[in-house]
């Protein structure tokens, strides 16, 4: 138990490094493809390099009874929804407002699990260590998350945001109570979903695409390969095997390497308050999660 916990400890916090640093590079791409057209570019290609390796694998899915409806639900809400509504809303609203949103994800998902997952009782310690984990991500982002981005459209950009937090909650609490799956299986069937939704779609509404320059296209690549294909195939395998509650942790690390990264390599300035909100955050992080934090480290003799 020990060696396995730590396993999907080890996921999480790839999951939060990796997409905390997709923001920005959405931001590039969008200088370059509409947001339509970005989100088909990068479930497509994700799509074909998970179905590539899935028809390898002989297209396992189901390892007992089928739920097809669920799973064609889980593909719009996991990919396609939620990535028209992140590309859509940031043309409207700061960087800063889509990081915080994206930490709404674990206050959503708490109160579905409670009520639909088996063992998810949203107890008093869990839900504390949630709250101070999200007041740790509201002082990271700070006022600038809120400040206005002169933009007629930024309280519908605002809504999409919030909006795809909700479509990755929902999307967590039906993969858990899908039937027994192969998790890369899954990974690539939803990723296919997603793109037979998405592609029709950025035709109807944006029209035949534009070729996008060089650096748009390896930027499509880029999100594609690894926070697209290989982070969905990793949260398919935590959310099946750890829970969608644990899961949500990754939640409020997104805004945490959104900020570092940003410093890094693009030279923004660190928030005076950013120390406090690492605190508080990983606080958060270890009272919510403190019997998992116990077994990992407690008795791993």
């Amino acid at each position: 138990m020990p060696d396995r916990m730590a396993k999907y400890w080890l996921m999480i916090a790839t999951l939060g490094f990796v997409w905390g640093g997709t923001f920005p590079l959405i931001k590039f791409a969008l200088e370059g493809m509409t947001p339509f057209w970005l989100a088909a570019g990068r479930i497509g290609f994700a799509s074909v390099l998970l179905g590539a390796i899935w028809a390898w694998r002989g297209f396992t899915l189901f390892k007992g009874e089928a739920s097809w409806r669920a799973v064609l639900v889980i593909g719009t809400f996991s990919t396609a929804l939620p990535f028209m509504l992140i590309n859509w809303g940031q043309q409207h609203v700061s960087a800063g407002f889509t990081g915080l949103s994206m930490a709404a994800i674990p206050l959503i998902v708490l109160p579905l699990a409670h009520l639909f997952v088996p063992g998810e009782q949203m107890v008093l310690r869990r839900t504390l260590g949630f709250v101070i984990g999200f007041v740790g991500v509201a002082i990271l982002i700070g006022g600038k998350a809120f400040e206005s981005s002169s933009s007629g459209l930024e309280l519908w950009g605002r809504l999409a945001c919030i909006s795809a937090a909700g479509c990755y909650a929902v999307s967590s609490i039906l993969t858990r109570r899908l039937p027994p799956v192969d998790p890369l299986g899954l990974a690539a069937v939803l990723l296919v979903i997603g793109a037979a939704i998405i592609l029709p779609t950025a035709w109807a509404i944006e029209g035949p695409p534009a070729m996008p320059d060089g650096q748009t296209l390896a930027i499509i690549a880029l999100l594609g390969l690894i926070p697209t294909a290989a982070a969905n195939f990793l949260r398919v395998i935590v959310v099946r095997e750890a829970g969608p509650t644990f899961m949500t942790l990754t939640n409020y690390q997104v805004p945490v390497w959104a900020v570092v990264l940003g410093a890094v390599f693009l030279e923004e300035a660190l928030p005076s308050s950013m120390l406090l909100a690492m605190v508080l955050i990983l606080s958060g992080l270890c009272i919510s999660q403190w019997g998992a934090l116990t077994r990992l480290f407690g008795k791993s003799s």
